[in-house]
């Protein structure tokens, strides 16, 4: 199935294809959900949401595991090994840019990706620069604070997956909502992953919003270290998720603006992240404790519908369009009959 997504694409070169493929097993080992979705695309398509995806993976790898000692605290000599490696993956991936060439599968299959849909080179930018900021800013003041670091974080990658999935309006009529999606995905994330986010060093939920329920650092950790619920605490977080439904709204318009083939793939990732939320509600926000997921049964039903509608939108790309009758000639026999 690889093989035949490369060659729809047009992807011949061996190299770019391993590099490709590299990327593809990454999107399929750790971005679950948002694999699932890709495989609606068109499969021509498929191979260039697997190098973003890849790329952007790599790179948070990158941020969170090198360097952390066994209990999840960053040392000195861990945070400069992290900064080290980002650095070098961000001149790799300037060269990359410039060169169109790299020994780096991750980063030769983002440049490809990025000559072959005019995909700007500011936007990988500014998400290095986020990666980098996650390297010494372990919490956020305001809301503010935290979309700042979510442009580059978080709205670059739906700016960056736009010029993929096309649209039917003007790409920049679109690029706010898509923005505001890619942020979405990422608060849901946020809401899920405090606990491990924790362990690592830093808190993404913004203080003054954990200040106004009389939330704190030193109340989390102890949360998370002992095991128990805190009334404060859950609802800081049911803020937090509010807020985050507050972004799905915004991005909603978004969807219609899309190539109506790329669509039932972006509504599958929407459903599936915002069920995130959902999930969380529903188990009491434990996400201190453990991570809440989308049941099984509630994923496949959403891929399923999701199928379907990848099916159909593919099928009306297909027809060829009805040319109007010339004025005043008759009506087809089965328009009269409908009348």
């Amino acid at each position: 199935m690889t093989d035949r997504e490369l060659d729809r694409a047009g992807i011949a070169d061996p190299a770019l294809r391993a590099a490709y493929r590299h990327c593809r097993a990454l999107n399929a080992r750790h971005g679950k959900t948002y694999f699932l979705a890709t495989r609606l695309l068109p499969v021509e398509r498929r191979s260039a949401v697997h190098a973003l995806y890849g790329f952007a993976r790599w790179a948070d790898d990158i941020v969170d595991r090198v360097g952390v000692d066994a209990v999840g605290t960053s040392t000195g000599t861990g945070t400069r090994r992290r900064a080290a490696a980002l650095a070098e993956l961000r001149r790799g991936l300037e060269q990359g840019l410039r060169e169109g060439h790299s020994n780096e599968p991750v980063v030769l299959a983002l440049t490809d990706t990025a000559r072959r849909y005019g995909i700007e080179h500011a936007l990988f930018h500014d998400f290095m620069s986020a990666m980098s900021a996650d390297l010494t800013v372990t919490d956020y003041a305001t809301y503010t604070d935290l979309r700042g670091y979510m442009h580059g974080s978080a709205a670059v990658i739906g700016l960056q997956m736009l010029p993929v999935l096309g649209t039917v309006v003007p790409r920049e009529q679109a690029a706010p909502y898509a923005a505001a999606l890619g942020v979405a995905f990422q608060l849901s994330n946020f809401l899920r992953d405090v606990g491990e986010d924790l362990d690592r060093g830093r808190v993404y939920l913004p203080a003054d919003l954990l200040a106004a329920h009389g939330v704190d650092r030193e109340l989390l950790r102890w949360s998370r270290d002992t095991g128990r619920h805190e009334p404060r605490i859950t609802a800081a977080l049911r803020e937090f998720e509010a807020l985050t439904r507050g972004v799905y709204r915004e991005a909603l318009p978004g969807l219609a603006m899309l190539d109506p083939v790329s669509r039932p793939c972006i509504r599958t990732a929407f459903v599936l992240y915002r069920g995130i939320l959902d999930a969380v509600a529903q188990d009491g926000y434990p996400v201190l404790h453990r991570r809440a997921v989308v049941p099984r049964r509630r994923r496949a039903a959403v891929a399923a519908d999701g199928l379907l509608r990848a099916v159909g939108a593919r099928l009306r790309a297909r027809r060829p369009p009805v040319r109007p009758a010339p004025h005043g000639a008759p009506c087809p026999p089965a328009a009269k009959e409908a009348g």
